[in-house]
């Protein structure tokens, strides 16, 4: 090869877009989200049984696993109660009086779906990688009443795992967001997450074999579900121990998002949900109703991030990342 032709190819080399660093792969059914080489997590947005979108499981940059595998598999121990609790999602147990919550057996005159219209653009590059997607919710007679256009950005970071998610409602017709604490945007955790606890009182088939590690702390720095459920706060991280490694999962509501700050249905068995509507049952106060209505061609906006990080609540800097998170416009 002449000198000439070597400049030539390392001219043209240069110019090709470096390789990206956040890479997702779509079809009709699933998008795999890769980070800096390593399987992040997997968005479902259609296919059987997937009567409403969610990302699992969900990894730590150093690939723990801190999401519940239950129910679409199975580790020894784990806890099986509510399987309706997949991964990371967005629904809500009564609009309409609609159950768009627990989706995972979506019949019966009050279920309701949350399916994919249009999938507007997958976009991977070197530092975040981009879902833009439409759903529309679905009545058990399969009528839209709500359309949702929903964006999720994938973060590159050595250490952390950011995810953000945007979602944007529009009423088709009147919808009533009605007060419960099934609700809104949610997790559930690995067990091992979990706070101890010698039972679920309310679910006493949750498995108790898997050691439970895990602590929760809000924004005001209450401890624990006793102090933190029910509350108002704009951050609520959950630390535990997994394979030996200090592992934590915070999610931050934006001030830009609908009933800011929101209150939390945070529970000791994993479940880590925002829930701006469940008033009445968060202050057991039955004359309070946080019921949300929106008329035909209305909106209401939530925006949230999620962080996957090592060490503690204090050690990772969950308020100073919060700080950065609430600055965004």
């Amino acid at each position: 090869m002449t000198r000439f032709s070597c400049l030539l190819l390392s001219s043209v080399l240069g110019a090709l877009p470096a390789t990206a660093q956040v890479k997702l792969t779509s079809s009709q059914e699933k998008i795999p989200v890769v980070i800096d080489g390593k399987p992040f997590g997997t968005f479902f947005i259609g296919g059987p049984g997937v009567n409403r979108p969610y990302l699992h499981p969900m990894r730590s940059a150093s690939g723990k696993v801190v999401t519940r595998s239950n129910p679409i598999g199975q580790i020894p121990g784990e806890s099986t109660d509510h399987p309706h609790q997949v991964g990371l999602f967005f629904g809500h147990g009564d609009v309409n009086g609609y159950n768009y919550w627990a989706t995972l057996q979506a019949t019966g005159p009050r279920q309701g779906r949350v399916v994919l219209k249009r999938l507007v653009s997958v976009n991977s590059a070197k530092e975040t990688g981009t879902i833009d997607a439409i759903f529309d919710w679905l009545d058990p007679a399969g009528k839209p009443i709500i359309t949702e256009a929903r964006k999720m950005i994938f973060y590159s970071d050595p250490k952390l795992r950011t995810v953000d998610v945007d979602i944007d409602l529009t009423a088709v017709e009147k919808v009533s967001f009605n007060d419960t604490k099934e609700g809104t945007f949610a997790m559930r955790l690995a067990t091992v997450l979990e706070e101890p606890h010698s039972a679920v009182i309310d679910h006493p088939e949750a498995a108790q074999t898997v050691k439970r590690t895990g602590k929760m702390t809000n924004a005001q720095g209450a401890e624990g579900e006793e102090k933190v459920w029910g509350k108002r706060s704009e951050w609520v991280d959950y630390c535990g121990v997994i394979e030996g490694e200090k592992v934590g999962v915070a999610v931050m509501d934006h001030p830009s998002s609908t009933r800011f700050p929101t209150y939390w249905h945070a529970r000791s068995y994993g479940l880590l949900s925002a829930n701006p509507f469940g008033v009445r049952d968060f202050l057991n106060d039955k004359t309070k109703d946080g019921t949300l209505v929106l008329q035909a061609g209305e909106h209401a906006h939530f925006r949230y991030r999620v962080v996957i990080h090592s060490g503690d609540t204090a050690s990772a800097g969950i308020a100073s990342l919060y700080k950065k998170f609430a600055a965004m416009k």
